[in-house]
């Protein structure tokens, strides 16, 4: 219960702080049903896209399926992204989202 509590004041905060949330599902999927301002990169997509996230400069929260996340997180962390958050699924950032 408390790492939940604590990863969710990490996520709020990185929020505040004007994260990009990027929904690692297909875009079938994310045309389905996404967060309001997330862009749809799917997770095999990264790689080809590390540069211009990290252009962005800002935190990055990823959501989606959770075999994805870590190699995209890990993947975005050793090409110099600092804030790099695992968000969970994107209906639980969603209601993140909605929180704050």
């Amino acid at each position: 219960m408390f790492n939940l509590l604590f990863s969710n004041i990490k996520l709020k905060n990185a929020l505040r702080k004007g994260a990009i949330v990027i929904d690692l599902r297909s875009p079938r999927e994310f045309d389905e049903g996404h967060i309001p301002d997330s862009i749809n990169i799917p997770a095999d997509r990264i790689p080809i896209n590390a540069a211009r996230i990290k252009a962005m400069d800002r935190p990055v929260i990823l959501c989606g399926h959770s075999g994805s996340m870590g190699n995209a997180r890990n993947h975005l962390l050793n090409h110099g992204i600092k804030e790099v958050y695992n968000g969970g699924s994107w209906t639980k950032m969603l209601n993140l989202t909605r929180s704050i």
